[in-house]
């Protein structure tokens, strides 16, 4: 679970706040993208609870204020290794509930990931293995090196990657996915974009152009919009056909009657820049 911050997020909260010894937090000078880099480079930037509970405080921090992008990235060249083995060896011997309680983290994750209102960016360099490709998957947007890995190598410890398994087999072909979960083995960026794992290969020379650029236009759409739109993408593809054609028709009257919607039909009909506000009706 989430440990209690040192700060309120009722009141504006620093990047240095959301930062701490495993965790680089920075926040754009308009707040609108959060930027946050695992930083245990000398551990493939392995999840462990200081990494978690980082990022499940910036995807709070960005449902409170005005982000409309949290991009998620590693130091040194690596986006993330999975999980950190050294924490989960200390459950050894200590019965199911220390397991459940050492997964339970991983999970809120997962979950949280992709019930933010912010769209999240993975931006993968180098290895992206086991639960790092469990949390890329979890992200809405992978944009990747032509350099970077991808496996979930948990099957060589003995472990099947079940909760990473979750994100993936619904981003990437069934039967694909199941070679790689059971294997282990390690693809390639071409091989994964192939089976649907990524959005974007880019050259490793221009990674940073390229995922700027990416995140320039994610974050020009209305924020409401933004969490409005992605509330209903991952509500409706656990629908039937005609319930997700429902469901989306009052999705979509919700954005229609929103303050956004009237400034961008304004915006549209006078030739400006909508000026978005970012929140509903208030009638």
């Amino acid at each position: 679970m989430i440990g209690t911050p040192p700060y309120s997020f009722d009141r504006m909260v620093t990047s240095e706040e959301l930062s701490n010894d495993d965790l680089a937090v920075s926040v754009d000078d308009d707040a609108l993208v959060v930027r946050a880099t695992i930083d245990r480079p000398e551990d493939r930037n392995a999840l462990n609870e200081n990494v978690i509970n980082g990022l499940l405080d910036v995807f709070e921090f960005a449902d409170k204020g005005d982000a409309r992008v949290v991009v998620i990235r590693g130091a040194g060249g690596t986006f993330c290794a999975g999980g950190d083995i050294k924490s989960m060896a200390g459950a050894v011997g200590h019965g199911s509930k220390a397991y459940r309680e050492g997964f339970a983290g991983m999970k809120e994750l997962i979950e949280t990931a992709i019930d933010t209102g912010a769209l999240t960016v993975a931006a993968v360099e180098g290895y992206c293995l086991a639960g790092g490709m469990g949390l890329a998957a979890a992200c809405d947007v992978i944009v990747a090196s032509d350099e970077a890995t991808f496996g979930t190598p948990e099957v060589d410890i003995g472990i099947f990657p079940a909760q990473a398994l979750v994100p993936i087999m619904r981003t990437v072909n069934e039967k694909q996915a199941l070679k790689l979960l059971f294997t282990g083995e390690h693809i390639d960026a071409e091989t994964a974009h192939e089976i649907g794992f990524t959005t974007d290969i880019v050259s490793a020379e221009e990674f940073e152009t390229e995922l700027e650029s990416l995140v320039d236009d994610l974050v020009t759409p209305s924020s409401f919009m933004i969490k409005l739109g992605k509330e209903s993408f991952y509500n409706q593809r656990e629908m039937g056909f005609n319930e997700a054609l429902d469901y989306m028709r009052e999705m979509v009257t919700m954005l229609a009657m929103s303050d956004d919607a009237e400034e961008g039909f304004n915006a549209f009909l006078t030739d400006s820049e909508p000026d978005w506000r970012g929140r509903p009706d208030d009638e």
